[in-house]
């Protein structure tokens, strides 16, 4: 199973190809018909129809599908959650109808569609994705429209890529931003993927937007136990890691704010087969959703899956009773 943060950097990733893969861990394959059962709960009445909510198999997106299904079979549909290989496999299926909803990140399935369809270097030389979120989204519709996707608004639950140090050093050195990291004059060893000394989201884009100095990359990989240890232990200065990374605080570790928006917008959105699911009363109930989900909502649904061990559907059905978004039963 892939975490969230092997998510996002695949993101940066998958921006220069089409292969931007999140590996499932189970749940029923699209091969089959909508008429199957997924892994959400059986569903109460579903007198407005049948839909099919797509997750791909890591933590954070198999609560989101369970949030979505759950939401949606309390306004009357019958919902189940199919859990997918990849990107490849769900996008087109969603344009099929295979699958009716997917829990997306704005950024990310910008770039992918970019590169679908127009080619794999268009990423890269004509990215349509940025740190601007509306503008994003703007590039993201216009891409999706005609493949037969609608995207819906996005919130302010944001999972990207995020830089985190000691908290001891934080404090030690007056560090609350990047920017501040830069001013500095210090000198980091990160801990990240081997490829953060190329990409334009880590170490060449630390320099460039703060000055920062890398000192050099230790390849523990993005937001690993190992890769955070090496900071807690102060032998890397920084750590490569996602802004829903539930679990920080446990290595004693803090973010540091990305103020020049270095990272591109990967904000949390609904995008739904325009036909079957494209009816107003399906956005309006994401939507509700969609407004009060924060970041600090999904690390925290995150920890409580990855390190209290439980079910996305239990912390799914807390979380959406506990918004007021369906009722206790």
């Amino acid at each position: 199973m892939r975490t969230s943060s092997t998510r996002v950097l695949t993101a940066a990733l998958g921006a220069l190809t089409l292969g931007v893969a999140l590996t499932a861990c189970g749940g029923e394959s699209l091969e089959k018909s909508k008429e199957g059962t997924g892994s959400s709960a059986p569903a109460a009445g579903g007198a407005k129809g049948k839909l099919v909510i797509g997750a791909a198999g890591f933590t954070e997106s198999n609560v989101l599908a369970e949030l979505y299904a759950q939401l949606l079979r309390s306004e009357g549909y019958t919902t189940s959650i199919t859990t997918v290989a990849n990107r490849e496999l769900y996008e087109p299926a969603l344009e099929k109808g295979e699958i009716d909803v997917v829990p997306e990140y704005a950024a990310t399935l910008a770039e992918f569609l970019n590169a679908k369809v127009n080619g794999p270097k268009a990423p890269a030389d004509a990215p349509v994705a940025s740190s601007d979120v509306a503008a994003t989204v703007a590039g993201l519709e216009k891409l999706a429209g005609p493949l037969g996707l609608k995207v819906l608004p996005t919130g302010q639950a944001v999972d990207q890529n995020a830089f985190a140090v000691s908290r001891e050093f934080a404090e030690k050195n007056k560090l609350k931003t990047l920017s501040d990291l830069g001013a500095s004059g210090l000198k980091v060893k990160i801990a990240a993927g081997d490829e953060c000394t190329v990409r334009p989201f880590c170490a060449p884009g630390l320099k460039k937007a703060y000055g920062i100095e890398v000192s050099g990359i230790d390849p523990k990989g993005v937001g690993t136990p190992q890769a955070k240890q090496a900071v807690k232990d102060g032998v890397d200065q920084l750590v490569l890691t996602t802004t829903t990374d539930a679990t920080l605080e446990q290595y004693g570790l803090v973010l540091l704010e990305d103020d020049k928006k270095l990272q591109n917008a990967d904000n949390v959105l609904p995008v739904v087969n325009a036909k079957d699911a494209g009816a107003p009363e399906v956005a309006a109930a994401l939507d509700r959703l969609t407004k009060v989900l924060t970041t600090a909502d999904l690390a925290d649904l995150n920890r409580k899956v990855d390190a209290e061990r439980a079910k996305p559907a239990d912390v799914a059905k807390t979380y959406l009773e506990a918004k007021g978004l369906t009722k206790k039963q």
